[in-house]
């Protein structure tokens, strides 16, 4: 018997995360497609759009938090939050002032949100399907970086935070796939 198969609460929260996973996947892409049509300025529906995606991790994060509850401390999860939602509001004041404070903001986040994905992930390695988290985190930390020093470039866009959309919602596809097993307890 495989400690998967038994630890029932391993299971259930594979099976969350897996349902969230697939979620999140479809989310990312669908923001990334229609970000992608209005990366060149900062207009109404690309700043709804760059709020909505915080907002959105928030969401996330309180579900994964209350599953993970019975595998482990989500107490970075709450870091989570409230970084997610102290990114919403600084997003919604940086568009104010111009792309390039809105690439700040959102490396910033991108920074520490990574970081947080990644210590999640490891935490989690015996759960399963976490190594496509663990290497996203990591790759959100990077893009973060680049993100802020890109906000200085000569005439930045957002371009790149839609396209950093799409890696992380492939890796979320990954890991929701590969939870599989742990979420049927085997």
């Amino acid at each position: 018997m495989s400690t998967i198969a038994a630890s029932p609460g391993i299971s259930g929260t594979a099976s969350v995360l897996r349902r969230l996973y697939f979620v999140r996947f479809a989310f990312a892409i669908v923001w990334a497609l229609v970000m992608f049509t209005t990366a060149a300025n900062l207009g109404p529906l690309a700043v709804t759009l760059l709020v909505l995606y915080p907002l959105f991790d928030v969401a996330a994060a309180v579900i994964d938090a209350r599953a993970s509850r019975t595998t482990g401390s989500p107490a970075l999860l709450y870091v989570n939050v409230a970084v997610s939602l102290i990114t919403a509001i600084g997003v919604a004041i940086a568009c104010t002032s111009g792309i390039p404070a809105v690439l700040r903001v959102w490396g910033a986040w991108a920074v520490v949100a990574g970081a947080v994905q990644l210590i999640v992930g490891v935490t989690r390695r015996k759960m399963g399907g976490q190594w496509p988290m663990i290497i996203s985190g990591g790759i959100s930390v990077l893009a973060g970086a680049s993100f802020i020093l890109g906000a200085s470039a000569a005439g930045p866009t957002l371009t790149n935070a839609a396209g950093y959309a799409i890696p992380g919602g492939i890796f979320f596809l990954i890991s929701a796939l590969r939870l599989g097993r742990a979420a049927k307890g085997n």
